[in-house]
Formats: C-alpha cells, sequence, structure tokens
C-alpha cells in the first residue's frame, strides 16, 4: 500500500452534516485527514462519509465489533465508501479480524479503488487500568499500557494495518511491531488543552516522538474560536518535534 501522506486528522465531532462542511472547507486545504464517527455518522449515514471522502482522507472511525460474518460485511460496505482508514475492535477476536481483511480486499479489488488502511482499537484512551479491572475484569495489577501492547501484538498477527493507542503506548508498540505498522493515536492535547473525558493523553510533539504515526485531535480544533489557527499551531508543533527514538524490540 501507498503510504498514508495526511499524518494529522481531525474528529469532526459535530451534530450535523452542514456543521462538518463548514469544518472541512476551512481544514481540508490546509492537508489534514478528517475523522468521522458514531455520533455524526449516526446523524447523517454513509452519503456524508463519501462527501468528506472526496474532501481530504477520511478515517470512518466507527469501531466494528460483532460476530465475524457481520463485521466483514459491515467492512466491505465501508471499503466502499472511498474511505482512506477504518477501525475494529481487536478484542472481537481473531476470527473477527482475519474476516474483516479478507472482506476490505475483497470489496476494494471487486470496486477498483485503493483499500482503505484498517486498523484495531486496543485499549480507548478513557480507560485506564481501573476501568480495565471494573469492565473486564482484568488483574488490576495489569496497566492499560500492557493491556494496549498485549493487543498491538495480535493485530500485527492478525492481518491488521496498525493499531488506535494512547501516544503513551507508542514506543513499546512501535518497538514490538515494527516501522511499517500504523499507531494513530487520539487523545492528542497540545499545552494548555483540557484532557476532558481522556486519561491517558500526550502533546503532539510528544507523541510523535513517541513514535506514534498518526495524530487524532477534535476538540482543541474544532472547538477553538479559530478552528484553522488552531489546526496551523498543531501542523507546526508536529514538523518541529523531535525524530523518534527507536528503541530494540
Amino acid at each position: 500500500m501507498t503510504p498514508l501522506s495526511h499524518r494529522l486528522f481531525v474528529a469532526l465531532d459535530v451534530p450535523d452534516a452542514a456543521a462538518a462542511k463548514a469544518l472541512a472547507d476551512q481544514l481540508a486545504p490546509l492537508g489534514v485527514g478528517l475523522k468521522l464517527g458514531l455520533e455524526l455518522f449516526s446523524a447523517e449515514g454513509p452519503g456524508l462519509a463519501r462527501r468528506l471522502a472526496n474532501a481530504a482522507p477520511l478515517f470512518l472511525d466507527l469501531k466494528f465489533h460483532d460476530i465475524p460474518a457481520t463485521v466483514g460485511r459491515a467492512t466491505a460496505a465501508a471499503a466502499r465508501l472511498g474511505v482512506a482508514m477504518l477501525n475494529l475492535h481487536v478484542a472481537g477476536g481473531e476470527a473477527m479480524v482475519r474476516e474483516a481483511v479478507r472482506a476490505r480486499d475483497e470489496a476494494a479489488a471487486a470496486a477498483g479503488i485503493r483499500p482503505p488502511r484498517l486498523i484495531g482499537v486496543t485499549v480507548l484512551t478513557s480507560l485506564d487500568g481501573a476501568d480495565l479491572a471494573t469492565a473486564w475484569g482484568a488483574d488490576a495489577a495489569r496497566d492499560a499500557s500492557a493491556e494496549a501492547l498485549r493487543l498491538a501484538r495480535l493485530a500485527r498477527d492478525w492481518g491488521l494495518d496498525g493499531v488506535v493507542a494512547s501516544a503513551q503506548e507508542a514506543a513499546a508498540i512501535r518497538a514490538a511491531c515494527g516501522e511499517g505498522f500504523l499507531i494513530v493515536t487520539p487523545g492528542i492535547r497540545p499545552a494548555g488543552s483540557e484532557a476532558g473525558d481522556q486519561k491517558r493523553v500526550l502533546g503532539p510533539a510528544e507523541a510523535l516522538a513517541a513514535g506514534a504515526s498518526h495524530l487524532v485531535v477534535g476538540r482543541p480544533v474544532t472547538r477553538a474560536v479559530d478552528p484553522a489557527g488552531a489546526c496551523r499551531a498543531l501542523l507546526a508543533a508536529m514538523a518541529a518535534a523531535p525524530a523518534p527514538e527507536r528503541r530494540p524490540a
């Protein structure tokens, strides 16, 4: 696959297509990708996804997690929208993940389009070790970063192109999974930004230095008085980031 050159994706966490278009018109010319999540997709459907995918590389963030046949069909449908990237939960298991990869490849080939990157959600950045112990029955001594690394290794072994993970896990995942593996990091908070409902956050330069390949930013841009200006500041911070330190696996 060709490289996914847009390293910053802005989450269009807005209620309707009009608000999404207004943001896309401001941000797409800056050379950033867009992210379409559950709220807006549920409100506007696949038609908006197609329109946004024509404006900029689109990350369709629906986090599929169901039985293999259902996720395979959903992945095929999403691939036909022309998006650049989509995701599923690694916790759905090997059969589900491999079926999604197969369905993605077949749907893209049949449509004569480039297959989207398919990446796996490890541990949501809104969760920490205490949440895992409560919701997943995990050993309280095993932290969220260790679980994210374990799931990233499975994602690589099962044929995914990369993972969604906190920037705090990026260095360990990069060392374990190699240079070609995508590490997409949400929960990016520039200096002075509020964490909101995110628990495992890092700044943009720090995330890239740790090994992240792509960053996802929402509220620090979309809720700014000047979204384009906030986006330019993020891109400048990313451009000034030091080269990642690589450590042996």
